[in-house]
């Protein structure tokens, strides 16, 4: 991991360039396990919460709702509620 992060940067300077492409890497190298490839972005230190969302959206986007473990599911922030607009719109 420490090679990983001195080639790609982990977020610590708080730019794209320092915190794209080792999210990239995170999500590729755990691209089926959301649990660990959110853990793995963390344990890298720098901008751990930046980093954490980019890999989180990453692979949630592959595993779906399914992959990301319940009781993160149930500890998470309620969605804003224009995410269910569409739906008042057909009633």
């Amino acid at each position: 991991m420490t090679h990983v992060v001195h080639v790609l940067g982990n977020g610590t300077h708080v730019t794209a360039q320092d915190t794209v492409p080792f999210t990239l890497w995170c999500a590729a190298h755990h691209l089926s396990d959301y649990t660990e490839a959110v853990w793995v972005a963390i344990s890298a230190l720098g901008d751990r919460d930046t980093t954490a969302a980019i890999v989180g959206g990453i692979v949630a986007s592959y595993v779906g709702a399914a992959g990301i473990p319940t009781d993160w599911r149930a500890a998470r922030e309620p969605l804003p509620e224009w995410d269910d607009a569409p739906k008042r719109r057909q009633r």
